[in-house]
């Protein structure tokens, strides 16, 4: 098994060593191997994409517009 070594602040060491009965290791595997798999199966349904960049943008921003326009009208006090 390889390794990998993380550099983590302070505050967050603090707080790991406060519950040592956790296995942070089997965590961070854990937590790695789960994007590890989102990454590939997005990375799958990508390549079997006809979209262009320019096309997801597009889409994107058309989406975008749209969801505005309905939190616009069910949130107007936000304006």
């Amino acid at each position: 098994m390889g390794e990998f070594v993380v550099k983590i602040p302070e505050d967050i060491e603090k707080t790991i060593k406060a519950f040592p009965e956790v296995d942070w290791s089997k965590l961070a595997r854990d937590a790695l191997r789960e994007k590890v798999m989102k990454l590939s199966l997005l990375n799958s349904i990508m390549s079997k994409s006809k979209l262009t960049d320019e096309d997801a943008l597009e889409l994107g921003r058309m989406v975008n517009k749209g969801l505005h326009a309905r939190y616009k009208k069910l949130y107007p006090e936000l304006r």
